[in-house]
């Protein structure tokens, strides 16, 4: 795992440093992406010399570095440039192990580049959810997992500010995200609750770039580990997903067929879009 740390001084901003084992604390990022162009990748930070300053995505590093180290954690992750995405054997590692890297992390912020202030008094009677329920954030498939999947999660807006901790918009977010209030009283989730067609159903309304992303976005809900086949389609995946699952759950496969697929999760060409 990469972990991305704040330099002292010198000509970069950042650097990263590699763990196998002992894998010290650190914070964790969930945004959604600009366009490509926009963001810091990898080989950005592994070049050096400042490459990717003048990228508007150069902010939300800024952003958690300053938040982690307010926090005393000396190092954080962010999807962006943390893996390495020209290589398709690291990356099928990584979406296989980011459902663990949320969980294991100290902290989780929440940026929503969106939502530009905090536009209400946090200690008043009551929180106005609408701006934060109106983001981008909570329409895409990957921060479903970013939602469940770390102990302490921070919602911030694009500012700076905070807006919130997750049990300040539990009530809200369920309701608004269609899911059971129940996933938030247990830490770890436990999932094992519900039935594979819920679990499916929880991220009908969800987008994501890669309509495959559909299925292995779920991955972590699910537990299980699987290949990743860009181009099979968001149905074939889905269905690999289920047949994964009743593997790990039974010690074999069965043949699952189309119609245990709830047919709003099958392909739908209209529900791929950019993240």
């Amino acid at each position: 795992m990469r972990l991305l740390q704040q330099q002292a001084n010198g000509d970069t901003d950042f650097s990263l440093v590699e763990f196998i084992d002992d894998i010290p604390p650190y914070a964790i990022l969930s945004h959604t992406w600009g366009a490509d162009h926009e963001e810091v990748v990898f080989k950005d930070i592994y070049k050096g010399k400042g490459k990717g300053r003048a990228k508007p995505g150069y902010e939300k590093l800024r952003f958690c570095a300053q938040r982690a180290t307010e926090d005393q954690i000396g190092y954080f992750w962010i999807d962006t440039c943390c893996i390495d995405k020209s290589s398709s054997a690291e990356l099928t590692e990584a979406i296989n192990s980011m459902y663990k890297w949320y969980k294991n992390s100290t902290v989780c912020f929440v940026y929503l580049s969106d939502v530009p202030r905090r536009t209400w008094n946090i200690e008043g009677d009551g929180l106005p959810v609408a701006s934060l329920l109106g983001s981008r954030w909570f329409t895409r498939g990957w921060t479903f997992q970013e939602l469940l999947a770390p102990r302490k999660v921070i919602f911030f807006a694009a500012n700076g500010e905070t807006l919130g901790r997750l049990e300040d918009f539990a009530d809200s977010i369920a309701v608004h995200c269609k899911i059971p209030l129940e996933l938030f009283d247990a830490y770890p989730r436990e999932f094992r609750r519900y039935s594979v067609e819920e679990r499916l159903k929880w991220t009908t309304h969800r987008q994501t770039k890669r309509e495959e992303d559909a299925a292995y976005c779920l991955l972590g809900c699910f537990d299980v580990q699987m290949p990743l086949i860009y181009g099979e389609g968001r149905t074939k995946a889905l269905v690999r997903l289920r047949a994964e699952h009743d593997r790990s759950r039974n010690g074999r496969y069965r043949r699952f067929i189309l119609d245990e697929i709830p047919e709003e999760l099958r392909d739908v060409t209209s529900r791929v879009v950019c993240l």
